[in-house]
């Protein structure tokens, strides 16, 4: 097996739902562009607030596409 080279991407995604939806929506939008895209790693996770209540899920993810 020969060995494999991959770029990575650092994007963040947002969702109003959940932190599992922003990264999902992160990994979606790369995928449009990157279609060697082959993995993600969760860096952080964040969101903001309104009127004391999450109004959003933040995920940064690392998205590792593979090099020809």
């Amino acid at each position: 097996m020969a060995d494999s080279i991959f770029k990575k991407i650092q994007v963040v995604g947002t969702s109003p739902v959940s932190f599992a939806d922003a990264a999902a929506k992160a990994v979606a939008k790369v995928a449009e562009t990157e279609k060697k895209a082959s993995w993600f790693e969760v860096v952080e996770l964040r969101g903001a607030i309104a009127d004391g209540k999450v109004s959003q899920y933040q995920v940064t993810v690392n998205i590792g596409c593979k090099l020809d």
